[in-house]
């Protein structure tokens, strides 16, 4: 159980926001792994990434359920938007998928710093500051397994990434609200 200083919707606004990106975490490598399949360059590195965040995935839905946090209507949009970004990047390139995770990974990285940040300062709900702080450092290595595998190497990597982090800041603030 929770003893939160934190108000109940605000929690359940970081709930929602963090199932959410799990959720678009699994889309995208799904959509590089289809384009790049199971042989390509990284793909092993990939494939360990998707399936952590599918844990990741995993225990934010079981929050849910038992927290009774209702899951963004955007959810949809999500699996298609994250499925269509793992896809193009891939397409691109090794390098760009790369350059995709990276971004992506960065973004939520300073999320979750926030967040914890936010969580310490209350002292607010242990168990969803211990996840947060467990997944973060899963996405850490994620980004800098991508950086070491080429990420700064796609075409136009600054405006690639650039706009991808754009992105998830945007995805961030509407999984939040809607």
């Amino acid at each position: 159980m929770t003893t939160s200083s934190i108000p109940r919707d605000e929690m359940h606004k970081m709930i929602r926001v963090d199932q959410a990106g799990e959720f678009g975490a699994t889309r995208i490598y799904a959509g590089q792994l289809a384009v790049m399949g199971n042989r390509g360059p990284h793909a092993q590195e990939i494939l360990h990434m998707a399936e952590q965040e599918a844990g990741h995935r995993a225990r934010f839905d079981a929050l849910m359920a038992q927290r009774g946090v209702r899951p963004t209507a955007l959810q949809p949009f999500w699996s298609v938007a994250g499925y269509a970004l793992g896809a193009a990047t891939a397409l691109i390139g090794p390098e760009a998928a790369m350059a995709c995770t990276a971004a992506v990974e960065e973004e939520i990285d300073r999320h979750y710093s926030e967040q914890l940040d936010r969580l310490q300062e209350t002292g607010a709900d242990p168990e969803l500051a211990e996840m947060i702080h467990e997944f973060r450092e899963d996405e850490r290595q994620h980004r800098d397994a991508a950086l070491a595998a080429g990420a700064e190497r796609a075409p136009a990597y600054p405006l690639l990434s650039g706009v991808i982090r754009l992105g998830c800041r945007a995805a961030i603030k509407l999984a939040e609200r809607i």
